[in-house]
């Protein structure tokens, strides 16, 4: 019953008109302001994780979980299948795939460059989803040791680059596996014929990766039979990192394992600083609208000493006034809250949806800024929204309760 008579109190200053306009104007910038700092945070928020998890789903549709490589740079992997069989039977690891990489230059109607990956389909469609959903043409080339020419799959954006179609035939230039002179390997070329296209969503990916099989990479590279990398996929991919430890256990000291963290570690790192600076920087919203909220009480306690000491003369006690002025910043605070919230997540939804944001895919690997925003967040960012505005309503409800009402009423 008490906290009702102080919430009723407290509303009904907020509400009432007053003799200083300013007052009032105040009041309304100050829930603008809480409003404007909660509205920008979870639009932040929903832009900082849209696009860590949309790079992060286009990184692991194009990569493994962990990759088995030799420790020393520049060996292969002889003994690959006896070593696939090995990683296939420890804990947690659910596929794995041999992989062969080249760097090339693919020349069509027009040229391109980037790495061949040699793979076996099989084992590659088990690790990778890249291959899974071909924008054109099949997997069957790859898969036939006689073809001749043999097959190659090529990213949609190197394709479009070289103004190459489905079925064409091209030359594959590679800069190692030709003779050795003074000056260095002389680049070697063979003819292949363009079996599919695929398109990853990743930009970089798209426009730098093709595929063909292990067999055909051997052949144009003049090697052994042997790969210089083994892709995992693993039960829980946030353990990556641990599994991977675990695996170089077994590994020996020839191999070592790296997971998909600590591959792309300065990216996620990057994106994971410009997310607190922007957290900060936007933070200096709040703190504004908290110092509205400060000057309106304060100046509603010199306007309201009459009010405040007839409520102290009819019993009220101190607690009961510090107590409204506090319950007014906190309302000013779940107000201004509860329309942030509100304009933010449709915002959120309406920019995702309908891709209002357009970027250049060849310097941010997406076509538009994704938002995805989550309500967990929400719930956070009014949480601190009101706690600020509790904070600034500390030292206005302690100078409320200091007023001598008798002082107050002497002349009235």
């Amino acid at each position: 019953m008490k906290s009702t008579f102080e919430l009723f109190i407290a509303s009904r200053y907020l509400r009432a008109r007053r003799k200083h306009a300013v007052v009032s104007v105040i009041t309304v910038i100050s829930v603008i302001g809480v409003a404007a700092g909660v509205m920008a945070l979870v639009i932040a928020m929903a832009v900082t994780t849209g696009m860590r998890n949309s790079l992060q789903r286009s990184l692991l549709g194009a990569m493994a979980h962990i990759n088995v490589i030799p420790k020393v740079p520049g060996e292969g992997i002889d003994d690959w299948r006896g070593l696939m069989a090995k990683l296939r039977q420890a804990p947690h690891v659910t596929a794995a795939a041999p992989e062969l990489y080249s760097p090339f230059m693919v020349t069509g109607v027009q040229s391109g460059s980037g790495v061949v990956k040699g793979i076996d389909v099989g084992a590659e469609l088990a690790v990778s989803e890249t291959l899974r959903h071909l924008q054109a043409g099949s997997l069957d080339l790859l898969r036939d040791p006689t073809a001749k020419p043999p097959g190659i799959v090529l990213g949609r954006r190197m394709a479009e680059e070289g103004a190459i179609r489905v079925n064409n035939r091209v030359r594959v230039l590679s800069p190692e596996g030709g003779e050795l002179t003074p000056f260095g390997s002389t680049p070697i070329a063979r003819e292949f014929r363009v079996a599919g296209i695929f398109e990853s969503g990743f930009y970089d990916f798209d426009e730098h990766y093709a595929y063909a099989s292990i067999a055909a990479v051997q052949r144009m590279l003049g090697i052994e039979d042997q790969v210089n990398d083994i892709a995992l996929m693993v039960d829980d991919l946030n353990r990556a990192p641990e599994i991977a430890r675990e695996l170089e256990k077994m590994l020996g000291t020839h191999y070592t394992a790296t997971a998909w963290q600590e591959q792309n570690s300065k990216l996620f790192n990057a994106l994971s600083g410009e997310k607190i600076v922007t957290m900060i920087v936007i933070g200096l919203i709040e703190l504004v609208a908290a110092l509205n909220i400060l000057i309106v009480l304060v100046m509603m306690v010199m306007e309201k000493y009459r009010d405040i000491a007839v409520l102290m003369s009819m019993g009220a006690r101190r607690q009961q006034i510090r107590k409204i002025f506090m319950l007014q910043g906190v309302l000013i605070g779940v107000v201004g809250s509860a329309i942030g919230l509100a304009v933010g997540y449709p915002l959120c939804y309406l920019a995702d949806k309908y891709q209002w944001i357009r970027i250049d895919e060849s310097v941010y690997a997406f076509s538009y800024v994704p938002f995805e925003a989550h309500w967990v967040h929400g719930i956070w960012i009014a949480a601190v929204a009101i706690a600020i505005s509790f904070v600034a309503t500390l030292y206005p409800a302690k100078n409320a309760t200091r007023i001598a009402p008798a002082e107050v009423l002497r002349y009235e």
